[in-house]
């Protein structure tokens, strides 16, 4: 029989390497404090969450977590000196987060209220996900491809071909990109696959399904606004979507998911679904929260379930106050 030998170093490693599990744990909502609204989430590969959202803080906000519940603030994606042009006199709205292709890509919006024929889509590049991002320029605008209001990019990968998906209240469109996913693939057009009632839109493919989750009512009217998170399904990537009852997405057919609570105001905008070490799924939304609305939208979290009919539910179909955390190993490689 032999015996093996382990160096106090080669146990620390060992120890480091093992897998911890923060289990157990309960956090309360809001998970970020402060305005941060349409947030859009990614895993590095370190396992470092990091979040990312519209420009209440200028030049577009990034925070990071270790745990999906306690975010810090890391600084912007962009300086006053490389901020996106395109719309001189626009704002970053609503971004979305990927890795690709060894680099992280972020898609923006570029708009101001009411410019919504000279808002478009935007893209920018980084080694490192917290910066800094050099941005490319515009994707499109809104009178130059044809579609109003050309804000909310999201970005998915079928079949080894790359899409971006947008839209907000006009009428929610679809559009191959290039191989490198930075320019729109030449000869593309956009292909709509639901009509006016939404904006914020994530396809989310689960069990043979795409589930179209986008938000709609008003969003960012304080106490007065109506958004909410709703959903539509379908088993091809640009449809037919419809809701629970088979009604058509593209005449506004969506099922409700989370509406507002007695602690929230206007639960929406939600990003990405994420999943956690234990394999279950994750919303991180805005929202008002009622005890400050002034204070501007709020991230919040919440578990997603699968039910039995295959569409993602929130408990209650509300923002919680207090729940179960995520279950996160650490010193891990993370898979998106």
């Amino acid at each position: 029989m032999k015996t093996r030998l382990y160096s106090a170093g080669m146990l620390l490693a060992a120890l480091l390497m093992a897998p911890v599990y923060t289990a157990g744990r309960t956090y309360s909502n809001p998970v970020i404090n402060r305005s941060a609204p349409d947030p859009t989430v990614l895993r590095a590969d370190d396992g470092t969450y990091y979040l990312y959202a519209t420009e209440n803080t200028r030049n577009l906000p990034i925070f990071k977590s270790d745990n999906l519940t306690d975010w810090t603030f890391v600084g912007t994606a962009f300086t006053d000196e490389t901020r996106p042009k395109m719309v001189p006199d626009g704002n970053i709205w609503a971004p979305d987060i990927q890795k690709f292709d060894g680099r992280y890509v972020l898609y923006y919006s570029k708009s101001r209220w009411g410019g919504e024929w000279e808002c478009g889509v935007g893209v920018a590049t980084a080694e490192s996900p917290e910066g800094p991002f050099t941005d490319h320029g515009k994707l499109f605008i809104s009178n130059e491809i044809g579609v109003q209001n050309s804000i909310d990019p999201f970005y998915i990968e079928e079949n080894g071909r790359k899409y971006l998906f947008w839209g907000s209240f006009r009428g929610i469109y679809g559009i191959e990109l290039s191989d490198d996913g930075l320019s729109v693939r030449e000869g593309a057009k956009p292909r709509q696959i639901a009509g006016t009632l939404t904006e914020g839109t994530n396809i989310i493919k689960h069990d043979g399904y795409y589930y179209l989750v986008g938000s709609a009512g008003t969003c960012c009217e304080g106490e007065r606004s109506t958004y909410r998170v709703v959903m539509a399904r379908s088993k091809d990537l640009f449809g037919p979507y419809e809701d629970r009852y088979g009604n058509p997405a593209m005449e506004n057919g969506f099922s409700l998911m989370m509406e507002r609570s007695d602690k929230v105001i206007g639960p929406g905008h939600n990003a990405n679904f994420v999943t956690d070490d234990a394999g279950d799924w994750w919303m991180l939304y805005h929202g008002f929260d009622v005890a400050e609305p002034e204070a501007g939208r709020k991230v919040y979290l919440d578990k997603i379930t699968w039910g039995a009919d295959g569409w993602p539910t929130v408990k209650s179909s509300k923002p919680s106050e207090k729940a179960k955390a995520p279950v996160i190993r650490k010193n891990r490689k993370a898979n998106r």
